[in-house]
């Protein structure tokens, strides 16, 4: 076979088809936004129909030990192994050959979490140990959170196919389905904890229910996707098949940096279930509300700059790969900085808003508060993360953002000894707050670490114009913060408020910082034409 020929027929491959970057940020941005909109809705239902108890941390705890593994294996190492192998088939193989290597990897990745998966529903007792044991001194809650991890860990198997196929599509530049993939979880989640909680015994369970079935109906979304690129995958399995053992190479160090970074994350559960009842869950809503922005703006520049980037490499376009860095970069510093700002002056009014009544009183709101504030000081670090680690990955070198992850490892267990184990001695109740800063500082760690990394090696060429671009968004962000100071209410005052009459407030704050922010950047002298990027 002639893959000359052959690569003729792959359907609409990426290096035939110029698509900016800042347009394809967009679209994964704006499906982003409905998901991040209906995750919302779904928080808000939860917070109303269960509060912040005993019971929802041993959910929130099933729900994490899925979510740890699947950025573990799906969304972290495998993806960062499988795109830039893609994009190399892409580009010097044929069609038979890239089909062939979505069946080997398919089948592999499939066997493994099934065996995974199913381990981890025998032995949920241990599990639930391993990642909360705190929880040991706490019947109820320990008992609660096997029951449901039973249910949850089949949602790793699901979500890590989904995973697989959202890399295929984003490899031929289709973002849009899976960015919307995630609406599906929120809806079934909402439609369970509305319909299915009331007639059960212990509510609460409805929503690991839900769990296990929303993992299923997502996988069923991606297939007519794949068909109709001709990418469904056949499982096969064959250590000889040289694509899929150079994935795996690539994916244990990989692995490794992922097993890293999550088990910094999982360190705020490990920490978190030996503190007052309700820290889990406060934590969990502080984060969802840093995954907003991250999640709508940063995370959808990592998803498409991976692939560009990788692309890059195998053509051997250095400047090409240095601009698109540059980039990221740049568009991630004019998102963060605002939002980290907003979000920090606007914590309180924002939880009352949106969490606060029936079950979720006004202490569990202020107690979220503090822990939002902590995570939002690294929410541009962050961003930089998603944007500054590809910039290895795509090079097919995965060993150094071990490292690097290893170091801010090491630095957020010592800043959470040193905030959390006094806090928590003394009995201050907002202890948790430390380990979101500790996840903050280490996050801005590793941001210099990698930076520093990229530019010893010369493969991150900054534009020129940096000091300029700079003090224009310090200059916007400080107008937009002048004028919350000055308007905001007092938090206290937000009490009193009706539901309707804070969410009207709060809109009323937000839409015109966000078009001063806008126009102090405009008369600046930023056009955001500036932004636009190239495959």
């Amino acid at each position: 076979m002639n893959p000359q020929n052959d690569e003729q027929s792959i359907p609409k491959t990426p290096q035939r088809k110029h698509i900016g970057l800042l347009r394809a940020s967009t679209t994964v941005g704006g499906m982003t936004v409905l998901s991040r909109i209906s995750g919302f809705v779904r928080d808000v239902v939860f917070a109303h129909l269960f509060g912040a108890t005993g019971m929802t941390d041993a959910f929130f705890v099933a729900f994490k030990i899925p979510n740890f593994f699947r950025r573990l294996f799906a969304e972290g190492a495998f993806s960062q192994a499988f795109i830039p192998v893609f994009a190399e088939y892409r580009e010097k193989h044929g069609l038979d050959a890239l089909r062939s290597l979505v069946s080997h990897v398919g089948g592999a990745l499939f066997a493994c979490l099934l065996l995974l998966t199913t381990v981890m529903a025998a032995a949920a007792p241990l599990v639930i140990l391993v990642f909360a044991p705190g929880f040991a001194d706490d019947h109820e809650r320990y008992a609660l959170a096997t029951e449901m991890l039973r249910y949850t860990s089949f949602y790793l198997l699901f979500i890590s196919l989904v995973a697989l196929s959202g890399s295929i599509q984003n490899s031929f530049h289709k973002f849009a389905a899976p960015a919307f993939t995630p609406v599906l979880l929120n809806l079934t989640l909402i439609t369970c904890a509305v319909w299915l909680s009331p007639n059960m015994k212990q509510p609460i369970v409805a929503l690991a229910i839900g769990t296990f079935i929303a993992g299923a109906v997502q996988l069923l979304f991606q297939v007519p996707f794949l068909l109709r690129l001709g990418m469904l995958p056949r499982p096969r399995f064959s250590w000889q098949h040289e694509g899929m053992r150079k994935v795996i190479r690539l994916m244990l160090p990989a692995m490794l940096g992922s097993a890293v970074v999550q088990i910094n994350l999982l360190l705020d559960t490990i920490f978190a279930s030996f503190l007052i009842v309700g820290s889990v869950t406060w934590l969990y809503y502080a984060d969802r509300m840093v995954e907003l922005p991250l999640g709508v703006f940063s995370i959808a520049i990592a998803t498409v700059i991976l692939p560009s980037l990788s692309g890059k490499h195998a053509r051997g376009d250095a400047d090409g790969f240095s601009r698109n860095l540059d980039w990221g970069l740049r568009t991630t510093t004019l998102i963060t900085m605002p939002a980290a700002a907003g979000i920090i002056l606007l914590a309180g009014p924002i939880l009352l808003s949106l969490f606060q009544g029936n079950q979720f009183s006004i202490d569990d709101a202020m107690m979220t508060r503090v822990s939002l504030i902590a995570y939002t000081i690294g929410l541009p670090a962050f961003g930089y993360v998603k944007i500054l680690a590809p910039g290895f990955f795509a090079r097919h070198d995965t060993r150094t953002p071990v490292r690097i992850a290893v170091y801010s490892m090491i630095f957020k267990l010592l800043v959470t000894l040193l905030t959390v184990t006094p806090l928590y001695l003394y009995g201050i109740r907002w202890a948790h707050a430390g380990l979101a800063l500790a996840t903050a500082l280490s996050a801005w760690a590793q941001t210099l670490l990698l930076y520093w990394y990229l530019r010893r090696g010369n493969f991150y060429r900054p534009v020129a114009g940096w000091l300029k671009f700079s003090g224009q968004i310090f200059a916007a962000t400080a107008a937009m913060s002048a004028l919350l100071l000055f308007v905001t209410p007092e938090s206290t005052a937000w009490f009193e408020y009706l539901p309707w009459r804070r969410i009207a407030l709060l809109a009323a704050l937000i839409v015109p910082s966000i078009l001063v922010f806008v126009s102090v950047l405009w008369l600046g002298g930023v056009r955001f034409v500036h932004f636009r990027g190239h495959h």
